[in-house]
């Protein structure tokens, strides 16, 4: 990563990338119906279509939804002046998803990005647990199909918060819709929608970019970018280098970010494949969820 200073010094132009893209909104909705028709027609299916559609379909829009919620955290949909209207648009978007998480995640997510690696802070770096025992091929794997239930209850180990009243009201607004979708459409319907977040989060070419983002496939490289079409199901989240440099710019603005500052972007590693990241981590002895760059706490750090 780079300085920001520097960089806008050098480029102002790229302050002019740094605002809402409220297109997200319309395609935000427009997955979320997408999503619903989808509960709709599978509700009388064979269980064995139920969680084929849900790995093969289910999970591409589930996984792409938790990256905009990614997006409405950085207030890239209304604007930093309107952060209640993104709040509340989150608990929106969480709703295909079927766990409420859309407000614990922009408190965490905001503390990723001041204290990246921070032990304790960061609840992005595996527990000590995780890198002691996922240290062989086939439990590397385990591991990566288990993604989702690590980043669900790792904040309650390394970094628990007090519940506030926003979290409250998106896991009523959250267990209201589930209850809605199992009352009308039946079992089939709700777990079609819990399977795809599970499987679209876990064993997954979408979810390479868990690993691909900060583990440390080359020494003193700890933040990677990836340049491959799946950016385009991700709102970006692939250029990652770029949106830890600016995260104040949306995914939609980051390729230009590369093209402005390309001498600096483009001498970094980087990946054009998050399946062969996938592959890698999990056949390559030398790496493990231990693979991340951690760092003590300063002390004076002001959290979410």
């Amino acid at each position: 990563m780079h300085d920001f200073v520097f960089l806008t010094a050098k480029y102002p132009e790229i302050k002019s990338l740094m605002k809402p893209d409220h297109s997200l909104i319309w395609i935000i909705l427009m997955m979320l119906f997408i999503q619903l028709v989808a509960f709709y027609l599978v509700r009388d299916l064979d269980w064995k279509w139920v969680m084929f559609w849900a790995y093969v379909f289910g999970s591409c829009i589930n996984h792409s939804m938790t990256l905009a919620i990614h997006e409405i955290a950085h207030n890239f949909t209304f604007g930093h002046h309107k952060t209640l209207w993104n709040r509340l648009f989150g608990m929106v978007a969480n709703l295909p998803i079927g766990v409420p998480y859309s407000v614990s995640f922009k408190r965490y997510h905001m503390d990723h990005h001041r204290y990246l690696g921070a032990d304790g802070i960061d609840v992005d770096i595996p527990t000590d647990f995780e890198g002691w025992f996922f240290c062989t091929t086939f439990r590397k794997f385990m591991w990566v199909i288990l993604q989702p239930l690590f980043y669900a209850f790792r904040p309650l180990f390394i970094n628990p918060k007090p519940i506030s009243y926003l979290e409250i009201i998106n896991t009523t607004v959250q267990i209201t819709f589930d209850i809605l979708v199992y009352n009308t459409l039946g079992i089939k319907s709700l777990i079609y929608m819990l399977a795809a977040t599970l499987l679209g989060l876990g064993l997954h070419p979408i979810s390479g970019h868990f690993i691909a983002e900060h583990y440390m496939f080359l020494k003193g490289h700890e933040t990677y970018s990836y340049y491959g079409p799946l950016n385009l199901l991700t709102f970006n989240v692939g250029y990652h280098n770029e949106h830890h440099d600016f995260p104040n710019v949306p995914g939609k603005n980051l390729p230009l970010v590369r093209k402005i500052a390309a001498e600096y972007y483009d001498s970094l590693p980087h990946y054009n494949s998050w399946v062969k990241v996938l592959y890698d981590f999990v056949m390559d002895d030398t790496l493990s969820p231990y693979s991340r760059m951690k760092r003590p706490p300063k002390g004076q750090e002001v959290l979410e």
